[in-house]
């Protein structure tokens, strides 16, 4: 009985090693995803309002000192 009881132990670490690289790769999927829904934010919205800024800021010093 007792070696019955240490394959049975062996089994679970097994299943919970299994279950943590399942766990870890579902949270490398998420963190892939967030990264990647932080880089459409920066490309669509901030890159233009930043360009345009710029672009007027520039324009103006074109025209007063150009």
């Amino acid at each position: 009985m007792p070696g019955s009881l240490a394959s049975l132990d062996t089994a679970s670490d097994l299943s919970d090693d299994s279950f943590d690289l399942e766990e870890e790769d579902r949270l490398e999927q998420e963190w892939r995803e967030s990264l990647e829904q932080l880089q459409q934010l920066v490309s669509l919205v901030l890159l233009p309002y930043l360009g345009k800024f710029l672009g007027r800021k520039w324009s103006y010093w074109a025209v007063t000192y150009g």
